[in-house]
């Protein structure tokens, strides 16, 4: 016949010990619940590895861009550019047919 202790023994036990051996049942308890939890805790995981690499790829990208200088002040002509964009591409459709 199995007996189960209740957690009130095992805590009347726990106290029992020494230290060091305190320690050791906190390893083992702890092993056995993450191979019982192994999802949790791989999700967990990933998202902090997600979350590093969205603040690495964030840090490089800021660190690309702070060389540029800043060209938005400028005065655009768009009608130019669209001009130059539709004769830039007759040329090439120009090209393609010769």
């Amino acid at each position: 016949m199995s007996h189960q202790a209740t957690l009130e023994q095992v805590e009347k036990l726990a106290r029992q010990l020494e230290p060091q051996e305190s320690l050791q049942l906190i390893v083992h308890i702890t092993e056995r619940l993450r191979n019982a939890f192994p999802i949790a805790i791989d999700r967990k995981r990933d998202k902090e590895r997600m979350h590093l690499a969205r603040l690495q790829l964030a840090n490089e990208l800021l660190a690309e861009v702070d060389g540029l200088e800043d060209d938005s002040q400028g005065q655009t002509d768009a009608a130019e550019m669209i001009r130059r964009l539709r004769d830039e591409r007759m040329t090439q459709i120009c090209r393609k047919d010769a």
